[in-house]
């Protein structure tokens, strides 16, 4: 089985133009060449399951197009997305932020997702994508440490409840790499694919490791790649797996 985790950053490129000179500002507006380039890298990566993060499912920054459907017809793969927020969250009301998401695609191999929810934090979501030997979770987590570590208490909690091996991917938003989640992973019995701590942030010249992908013991990882691509200000992770039956 093969897994690609991206934080594609909306579609809006790999950093600040020099047309939009304000910062924050990029994030306002999408290409779809740059959509298309990301498509097509995807493609080539032949992934079973894909994990995006920072999507933009129809706001008028991406022309209303739904990144996760189009990367998924292109890919011929199913789709399931939701925004990172809780429902009860302001940032439900606001343009734009209201259609940022995070999304699995996937070869029809799947037995169902489910949507949980943090408690603490911004951004809340987390998906769980069931197949038929494991379960894997997509996070994007707090940018705040506190609530960082609030958030991996539950990770560990939705974790330790699966009755399969598991895989927790996502941006992790770490700015200590591994040594800030390193008891998280003793706790559920996850190792990093990234044995070396390659930095996948930013893009031009990374330098911290702030996506990852973590799984189970009993998975065994059989290849880890960090292609350097220029479509977002994330690297893009590509593991396989040997996953028992």
């Amino acid at each position: 089985m093969r897994l690609l985790v991206y934080n594609i950053r909306y579609g809006v490129g790999d950093g600040a133009s020099s047309a939009v000179p304000l910062p924050g500002a990029r994030y306002l507006f999408a290409e779809a060449a740059e959509l298309d380039r990301i498509a097509a890298f995807i493609a080539e990566q032949n992934a079973d399951i894909v994990g995006l993060i920072e999507v933009d499912v129809g706001s008028m920054r991406s022309g209303r197009v739904n990144q996760a459907e189009f990367i998924a017809e292109k890919l011929g793969h199913y789709s399931c997305y939701a925004t990172k927020y809780g429902e009860a969250s302001m940032n439900q009301m606001l343009p734009i932020v209201r259609k940022q998401a995070n999304a699995f695609l996937a070869k029809p191999t799947v037995k169902g997702e489910r949507f949980h929810y943090f408690t603490q934090g911004v951004k809340k979501l987390v998906i769980e994508l069931e197949l038929d030997h494991v379960a894997i979770f997509l996070v994007h987590l707090s940018l705040k440490y506190r609530h960082r570590h609030f958030q991996l208490r539950h990770l560990y909690e939705l974790v330790n409840n699966s009755e399969k091996p598991v895989i927790v991917a996502g941006d992790f938003n770490t700015f200590w790499g591994e040594d800030e989640i390193f008891l998280f992973m003793k706790a559920a019995g996850l190792k990093s694919a990234n044995t070396q701590g390659l930095a996948t942030y930013p893009t031009r010249m990374p330098r911290m490791e702030l996506d990852f992908v973590l799984y189970s013991e009993s998975l065994k990882l059989t290849g880890f790649a960090i292609p350097d691509v220029p479509f977002s200000d994330h690297l893009p992770l590509v593991c396989d797996f040997e996953v028992p039956e």
